[in-house]
């Protein structure tokens, strides 16, 4: 069985044995080459005189093991296997003697091309942005294993083939594995050009599209697995930091005295957004940690902010033409070709804040050096980089001094990359106050009260219909938080201030709609925002799906028909459409209960159908079953597609049905999992799945499906009632309102 490396220590001096192993790199495109080897060995680096250093990517022992590195994080979705899979790939190599190495944090050699070359694993992207510079690389090596057995043999390297790590002379008959040739190997002082069409074919893919094990699926089984919650150090203390409830606010008054008095506390920290406590157990600082008392200044612009009546406001700024929005998707003439349409529908839906509800909750072990000039820190992040950046700022160094150990997050979705990596500095002002390791937990309820969150919506939309019926024009009007401007700063100023993560989701390029304008009046709140699964799609899909239905009503067609109609020159969009009315038996009737449709062009395609039941006296939706068809382009990992599918499918129903965050005063009202109601086991639906994959390039798979819940319950909820609802989640009192309309 193929494993995952334990420790990048270990594995660096296992590439490093002896001269005789083989290590080579790729620079990936629009990725600065390095020119010398970060301390401590952060970075394997292969040279040949003056030849500038390749990113290291490969390295292959003389027993034959061949280490991986892979540039993403793992947080649950498969990319610590998918990525050394794709090079293995290429490099033709025998997957039972890969090893999975994390990269060390390197913007320069393993930044991701699909976030401009920063070291981010987000939004469902790594094998789509990897994919080609990874096969192209494992191409390169193999070449270079080729021509260093041809020249060993005195053959030309087009009389030789490979087979898993060996490379073959059919002629004769000889035969050299991988670990033979790195005994004897000459790195070229520049990696081989490797044409597009010289890489497999779909066709003699191996590796890829076939399931294997993912590499740390086995740790998890079996308790090894190791999460930064997890990580004990000699000497270490724990941390707790009481934050302000409300963003750039900061303590006025503080009253420590029963905390310094709790058993265990070793000192109490004053910082500029709360106080932190230092204590010998965890307990100890939790219990500190509540007994302090402090009262908030109240500068910041989010105190009075109540989200139950700011959504009026919200609303009305969606539906006010005359205030233009920033533009996102503008086709045509959108506003001329809707005055002259025939017929002019309009429709409002809202979206309450939600939570990531990731499963570990946030921590950190922070350990900084004496002299306050070093630091090392483990804990699991989306950023390797932005963790690395944000430690360095905290306490003035340069980034080098900086040594993180990037572990398995027990759940992201966009959780733990934020820019300034807030619980991660956390645990670094600690430690640096004592001079010793400092583990920092978030509990549940701090997770919940400081959380950042997918931001509140209210989307006015209006679509203008020609004589016909067709759709000529269509605007969407989407008013919410500021999000991207929040959680990265530098993202938003080289987007040019376009607030991707919020808008994202409102183009409906697929459909064959010729004039279109979506845009964003950004709302001024002070509300702590994030990128959550589905991002922008998850609220912005809704509404426009929802619309979509009630255009399909009022012109008396059926809500599929009109989705098919608009993927008239989407083929692929058809496809999965046609896919998920078959599996459903969509139209076959079912005392009780209705189905509703969803499609959603997320980059991937996928369609999905629920079945739901109400029950009438108390307001509740049931989802009994759930189809989704999905055409990722090249399957990977097709089982785990699969499951990140269902993943998403569960994700997205306590989205649709439960999930909301609400405002008093700035302050979160919510504090755990009994008054923030994430999916039961038992509210899980049955799921049926199926996997469509066409040989165009591979997309993202992590968060795809997500989107389609809330419309095709909705959907389904209007076949069974004539009702529409049109805010999310659809909580008991909201259907039960909307029933009694």
């Amino acid at each position: 069985m193929m494993k995952l490396a334990k420790s990048p220590d270990v594995t660096r001096r296992e590439f490093m044995v002896g001269a005789a192993g083989l290590t080579f790199g790729v620079l990936l495109p629009g990725c600065a080459a390095t020119t010398a080897m970060e301390p401590r060995g952060a970075a394997l680096a292969a040279t040949a005189g003056n030849a500038p250093a390749f990113s290291p990517w490969v390295s292959i022992a003389t027993d034959g093991t061949i280490f991986i590195q892979s540039p993403s994080v793992e947080m649950g979705q498969g990319s610590l296997t998918a990525l050394p899979l794709i090079l293995a790939e290429e490099l033709d190599a025998d997957w039972s003697k890969v090893r999975v190495v994390p990269a060390p944090p390197d913007d320069k050699l393993y930044g991701n091309p699909g976030f401009g070359g920063t070291m981010y694993t987000a939004g469902s992207n790594a094998v789509r942005a990897y994919f080609t510079p990874l096969r192209t690389f494992g191409a390169q090596v193999r070449r270079v294993l080729l021509e260093n057995a041809a020249r060993r043999w005195g053959v030309p390297v087009a009389e030789l083939t490979t087979e898993p790590s060996v490379v073959v002379h059919a002629k004769s008959g000889r035969r050299l594995s991988y670990g033979e040739i790195a005994a004897f190997a000459e790195i070229p002082t520049k990696a081989p050009e490797i044409k597009p069409e010289e890489l497999k074919k779909p066709s003699e893919f191996r590796l890829i599209g076939k399931d294997v094990m993912r590499v740390e699926l086995p740790g998890k089984v079996n308790g090894t697995a190791q999460y930064s919650i997890d990580v004990q150090l000699p000497g270490m203390l724990y941390g707790a930091i009481l934050r302000a409830p409300v963003e750039d606010s900061a303590p006025a008054q503080v009253d420590d005295s029963a905390a310094r008095a709790g058993p265990g506390v070793m000192r109490i920290v004053r910082l500029p957004y709360g106080v932190g406590v230092i204590a010998e157990t965890p307990w100890a600082a939790f219990a500190a940690k509540d007994a302090l008392k402090i009262t908030w200044d109240r500068k910041a612009p989010g105190w009075g902010f109540d989200s139950d009546q700011a959504i009026a406001r919200y609303a009305a700024a969606a539906r006010d033409l005359k205030t233009a929005g920033k533009p996102w998707d503008k086709v045509g003439d959108a506003p001329g070709a809707m005055e002259k349409a025939a017929t002019v529908f309009e429709a409002e839906y809202y979206c309450d804040y939600a939570y990531h509800a990731q499963m570990e909750p946030l921590n950190s072990v922070a350990s900084v050096s004496p002299t306050g000039d070093a630091c090392e820190i483990w804990v699991g992040s989306q950023g390797q980089t932005m963790a690395v950046a944000a430690v360095a700022k905290a306490l003035g160094i340069p980034a080098q001094k900086v040594r993180l150990n990037n572990l398995l997050l027990g759940g992201g979705f966009g959780r733990r990359g934020h820019r300034d990596e807030e619980f991660i500095v956390d645990s670094v002002l600690l430690s640096k106050e004592v001079s010793r390791p400092v583990k920092l937990m978030w509990t549940r309820e701090d997770d919940v009260k400081n959380g950042r969150f997918r931001p509140m919506s209210a989307h006015f939309l209006r679509a203008g219909l020609d004589g016909s019926g067709r759709i000529v024009a269509w605007h969407h009007r989407l008013a919410t938080d500021h999000v991207l401007a929040f959680m990265d700063p530098v993202r938003y100023k080289i987007a040019k201030e376009v607030d991707r993560i919020a808008v994202l989701g409102t183009e409906i390029a697929t459909y064959d709609i010729p004039n279109r304008l979506a845009e964003q009046l950004p709302q001024e709140t002070g509300m702590r925002t994030s990128a959550l699964r589905g991002i922008g799609y998850v609220a912005n899909k809704f509404a426009t799906e929802a619309f979509l239905d009630e255009i399909a009503e009022r012109r008396g067609i059926d809500p599929v028909e009109l989705r098919l109609q608009l993927l008239k020159n989407t083929p692929r969009g058809q496809a999965v459409v046609k896919a998920v009315v078959e599996m459903s038996d969509y139209r076959r009737p079912r005392p009780g209960r209705s189905l509703g449709f969803a499609f959603v062009d997320y980059g991937t395609m996928v369609a999905g159908v629920a079945e739901v039941s109400i029950d009438r006296q108390q307001g509740a939706i049931r989802v009994h079953n759930f189809w989704c068809a999905i055409d990722p382009g090249i399957a990977v990992q097709p089982d785990n597609i699969v499951a990140q599918t269902e993943s998403s499918i569960v994700y997205g129903l306590g989205l649709a049905l439960s999930e909301r965050i609400s405002f008093r005063d700035g302050r979160v009202q919510q504090s755990n999992f009994y008054d923030y109601v994430v999916p039961r086991m038992r509210d899980v639906p049955e799921m049926h799945i199926k996997l469509m994959p066409t040989p165009n390039a591979p997309m993202g798979v992590g968060q795809m499906a997500t989107p389609l819940v809330a419309p095709a319950v909705a959907s389904a909820v209007h076949a069974l009632t004539r009702v529409r609802l049109r805010h999310t989640p659809f909580v008991p009192d909201r259907v039960l309102a909307a029933l009694k309309a």
